[in-house]
């Protein structure tokens, strides 16, 4: 899975990390290209590099170019996913945008500008975090005079609806707090289902009917199960009884499907191993059929496949599911960085090693792990749930089964983790939450590296670490399951970063080094990631509940040695580890809780462990923080806008293609729309 965020699965490097180092022990310098784009509400745009692009082969360019035109042709698939009124607000939105007639310079329009900008950002209405509805800084009355001085004719019209009751129906979604408020609720008082916004599941639908309907049709023998559910909608038919609708070539998101298989076909022509001609084969086979033994099919190819370019297309990540089952369509298209490669390879062929030394029970470790391998990839498109805002890292196919007997892929998105470093540079973050000189020099000399070992051990080895017991499935912890799997993922890689074998392997130059990542990630899990959160919120998002749960557990667990001290200085709130080794001690301990509530599938243990570190905020600490941030003026949140790449063309041959770079966010996101839009605004 993702599991680094979206750690995007899922740590995301941003100026929660501010991570300022390099491999070398030497602090990085700022180049001269322009990673910043534009920054608003919480929210910054970034660009990002692909160098070694020029050095590719032709037929290499070509193949990345296919797939990354198969990439933009899902957009519009995960915009319904994320909410069914999505592409109706989104085509409202740039109606006005492009078509308004009245002043552009009042604060009130540039309140509404900024409103679609997060609507592009989030890829809906809903917030790509919190996964609450996003509100607008603008009247519902001047709404409406926006739409009045807008071109008519391009205001969408929802089947079943004249233009007049859609674009009511619009304003309903945009400005009725109370209506579809969240996209993805996790408050297991309440029927996930029904209090969920995202367009799984047809209205009226309840947790406990698909509960049912997915445990009728489950064989718990089965020691090779397609992931149920993994690519439907789940509707009721003429008899009320509940059916699931495919998502595929002629069904729903049918015409974008077909769009994703052209380009595919073009893969195919230059695809650069036979293997990887098959893999393409049958994944549009799956996309045609929509058959999950296919994707199983395709997905052991695929994990098999070593050529250097290399894609994520499909149905993959479950977290916005609050169920845990259906996948949001996603693709990134990249090819390998042989150099930085060489230290994920070393992990990989370490992996027994890691295994069998870990502090989890024996039943629940693997006797053999097969098939992992790793490697640090350059990113040329990002595509659905991979954008604006990306992973980091990467570690998939997500089924169980599939992991054990065949092994997984793991990669580490270096270019665009150095997009996010060159981008923090000198943003004051560190002089401000730092609680000594000692302390900044320490993440400006190791930070760097650290972070981009973290993910690495997070996602090479963390997720496809141990196993679960005979019987035990995906879903039994049900919506606690994303945040104690990225939970057990973190601890894994935080146990081992401070292992003597970091050292011996030469992946660490120091026992000094790991302590940037102990830093970081403690003073971020109990205080800085909480600029995510409006005051009087819970925490809600899977990464961000897994961060908390750790370094609440550790400071809590570890008050009576001392080991994290809480320390107030000048006004100002400070975490500060004073024993490193046994901090270790206590990760390595709620790694072996975690990993047995995992094997177990013991749902009640991980629900009281994830509500009681992981969803409450300290009111006092909170506001104390958000004071801290204004000042420094810093988004929470980044993400990409991606390369535009030139066909260089003779003789109606493409002979060269050249990578540029964009400089206009919206310039992107509306050229987006106007050529990958396949879907009608509703689906």
């Amino acid at each position: 899975m993702k599991y680094v965020s979206k750690v995007t699965v899922l740590i995301t490097i941003s100026i929660m990390f501010a991570c300022t180092g390099n491999n070398k022990e030497q602090e990085m310098k700022e180049d001269d290209f322009n990673y910043v784009l534009e920054q608003f509400a919480d929210l910054r745009i970034l660009r990002y590099q692909v160098p070694g692009f020029e050095d590719l082969s032709p037929d290499q360019k070509k193949l990345l170019y296919y797939l990354g035109q198969a990439a933009l042709c899902g957009r519009d698939i995960l915009w319904d996913q994320n909410g069914r009124y999505n592409l109706a607000v989104r085509q409202t939105l740039e109606n006005i945008y492009e078509t308004y007639s009245g002043d552009r310079e009042t604060d009130e329009f540039k309140n509404f500008v900024t409103y679609l900008k997060r609507v592009w950002f989030s890829n809906g209405i809903y917030h790509h975090y919190s996964s609450d509805k996003i509100t607008p800084e603008i009247s519902e009355e001047y709404f409406r005079k926006l739409v009045e001085k807008s071109n008519a004719n391009n205001l969408p019209q929802i089947e079943g609806m004249s233009k007049e009751e859609s674009l009511e129906k619009i304003i309903k979604v945009i400005f009725d707090e109370r209506y579809l408020p969240k996209k993805v609720s996790q408050d297991a008082s309440k029927d996930l289902v029904a209090n969920s916004a995202v367009n799984f599941y047809d209205e009226g639908i309840t947790e406990k009917e698909v509960t049912s309907y997915y445990n009728s049709i489950r064989d718990i023998h089965d020691n090779t199960p397609v992931s149920y559910g993994l690519n439907t909608r789940i509707t009721k038919n003429e008899n009320g009884e509940i059916v699931e609708i495919p998502w595929k070539s002629g069904s729903i998101y049918g015409e974008a499907i077909d769009r994703i298989i052209s380009w595919l076909n073009k893969a195919h022509e230059v695809a650069e191993t036979e293997q990887q001609k098959e893999g393409i084969e049958k994944l549009i086979e799956y996309y045609k059929t929509g058959d999950l033994e296919t994707w199983d099919e395709y997905n052991i190819i695929w994990v098999n496949d070593t050529s250097r370019v290399d894609f994520v297309n499909g149905f993959i990540e479950i977290y916005s599911d609050p169920l845990g089952m259906k996948a949001s369509w996603e693709s990134v298209v990249n090819f390998k960085d042989i150099e930085a490669t060489k230290r994920t390879e070393i992990i990989a062929q370490n992996a027994q090693w890691f295994e069998d030394n870990s502090p989890v029970d024996n039943r629940f470790k693997k006797e053999e792990v097969k098939g992992v391998s790793a490697k640090v990839i350059t990113v040329t498109m990002l595509g659905g749930d991979c954008y604006p805002h990306t992973p980091i890292g990467i570690n998939l196919p997500n089924a169980g089964w599939i992991r054990k007997d065949h092994g997984s892929k793991s990669v580490t998105i270096e270019n665009i983790t150095y997009s996010y470093h060159q981008a923090n540079l000198s943003s004051g973050f560190l002089e401000e939450f730092s609680f000594d000189s000692a302390q900044i020099e320490l993440e400006k000399k190791y930070g760097y590296l650290t972070n981009n070992l973290h993910t690495d051990l997070h996602e090479c080895l963390g997720h496809g670490s141990g196993k679960v017991l005979e019987g035990v499935t995906d879903d039994a912890l049900k919506n606690y399951y994303s945040p104690l799997e990225e939970t057990r993922a973190d601890l894994f890689a935080l146990y081992y970063i401070m292992d003597p074998k970091m050292i011996e392997l030469g992946l660490l130059p120091n026992e000094e080094a790991p302590k940037a990542q102990y830093i970081s990630y403690i003073r971020n899990g109990l205080m800085t990631q909480l600029k995510r959160i409006e005051p009087g919120n819970d925490i809600q998002q899977a990464h961000m509940r897994n961060r908390q749960l750790i370094s609440k557990w550790c400071y809590e667990k570890g008050k009576k040695d001392d080991i994290i001290e809480k320390v107030n200085r000048d006004g100002k709130t400070y975490f500060v580890i004073n024993d490193y080794n046994k901090l270790r001690e206590l990760l390595g301990d709620l790694l072996a809780e975690v990993q047995r509530i995992k094997s177990e599938g013991d749902y009640e243990a991980g629900k009281v462990l994830v509500e009681t570190y992981g969803v409450k905020v300290d009111p006092e600490l909170h506001k104390e923080v958000l004071k801290r941030f204004e000042k420094l003026n810093l988004a929470a949140y980044s993400g990409f806008v991606n390369p535009d790449y030139e066909l260089i063309e003779k003789n109606g041959e493409i002979i060269d293609i050249k990578v540029k770079y964009v400089d206009d966010y919206a310039k992107q996101m509306l050229n987006y729309s106007k050529n990958y839009s396949y879907l009608p605004v509703m689906n």
